[in-house]
């Protein structure tokens, strides 16, 4: 099984993120870097741990977009070198939060983002986004309690969910050999119809299954139906969790079993106790499994990542500490906390 998304945010918890892998039983992980205002993004942490287990881990980087947070006051290179620097050192793809509301600025399909889908594109560089969030975060009387005390609680003021998707197809129909993995089922899983659509138009695009737990729920109201869904587009979903770095092992354990068990089994089944708070408490609803045939588990457990992203890429560790350097430097000039970025940096020199 390769885990296609999980998230380390500090070089520090590298060794839990590994006894997580090791306890699980996955074979890789694909860690996803997210840009931020404040700490800029997470590729120091990614890098580190690709040098620290080679072969293991796939690093999924992201972007700095400091100078236009700074409104120019902080020098950047240009999104373009960001990502030819980031194949230079071993990037195995990119990681996109720029669609989530809470992180969006420009148009996805504008100027400022249209040199990095023509690179990547050229490259073959697989792209993990985030695109929009469960629909009910946009109606209050449904947004769950632990979603608002995020902030992801959207109201008129906040960019529609169709908007985004709009922008995106603009750029799925600029760039028809993206090779793009939709995390959290593109939130779609409450209109497979939509998403069945989506996937016969773009043939580079994949859907994990990250949870989102609404996600499950959402598939498990139609158990039958989902189970057709996943027999047919068997070649074009990934295995994916969304674990964090830091959880401990016995939760990430749960979170990763969830999908496992819906994935393989017909049981009928809520949340156990002990599950991360983005989960939910157990009462919130039942999941039933599809019992999907193994030829359809091993693509999804592993072998349409594989496909899609190869084996990890070697890193050049060099370049890897320069650009934790340049990070932690932009870091500061930022107001965050540089010592974070200059961790990986000791990390990436002592391994």
């Amino acid at each position: 099984m390769i885990d296609s998304h999980v998230h380390l945010w500090r070089a520090g918890d590298i060794e839990n993120l590994e006894a997580i892998r090791r306890h699980i039983g996955f074979e890789r992980m694909g860690v996803a870097s997210v840009a931020r205002r404040h700490s800029i993004n997470d590729n120091h942490a990614v890098y580190a741990v690709k040098a620290a287990y080679p072969g293991k881990y796939h690093a999924f980087v992201g972007l700095d977009h400091a100078r236009l947070w700074s409104e120019g006051a902080i020098e950047t290179p240009s999104l373009a070198e960001q990502v030819e620097r980031a194949i230079a050192t071993g990037a195995d793809g990119l990681k996109l939060i720029e669609a989530k509301p809470t992180h969006y600025q420009l148009p996805l399909d504008g100027d400022y983002y249209e040199p990095v889908f023509a690179l990547v594109e050229q490259a073959g560089l697989p792209i993990l986004w985030h695109v929009a969030d469960p629909e009910e975060f946009w109606d209050p009387d449904l947004t769950p309690g632990w979603a608002k005390t995020q902030g992801w609680g959207y109201d008129s003021t906040w960019i529609a969910k169709e908007t985004l998707y709009a922008q995106v197809a603009n750029v799925l129909a600029r760039h028809p050999r993206l090779k793009v993995i939709f995390a959290h089922f593109y939130f779609l899983s409450a209109d497979l119809p939509r998403a069945a659509a989506l996937l016969d138009t773009y043939s580079g695009v994949l859907f994990d299954l990250a949870p989102g737990i609404e996600m499950l729920y959402n598939l498990s109201r139609d158990p039958g139906s989902a189970r057709e869904f996943f027999v047919r587009y068997a070649d074009r979903i990934v295995y994916g969790t969304d674990i964090e770095a830091s959880a401990p092992v016995e939760q990430a354990a749960i979170r990763a079993g969830v999908v496992t068990r819906w994935l393989a089994s017909a049981d009928e089944f809520r949340l156990p106790d002990g599950a991360d708070y983005t989960l939910g408490p157990p009462q919130d609803g039942v999941m039933r499994g599809i019992h999907l045939p193994e030829d359809a588990l091993s693509k999804i457990r592993a072998g349409n990542f594989e496909k899609l992203a190869g084996g990890p890429k070697p890193l050049d560790r060099a370049l890897a500490v320069d650009e934790c350097r340049r990070i932690a430097d932009v870091v500061a000039r930022s107001g965050g906390d540089a010592s974070v970025a200059l961790e990986a940096v000791d990390r990436l020199e002592a391994t």
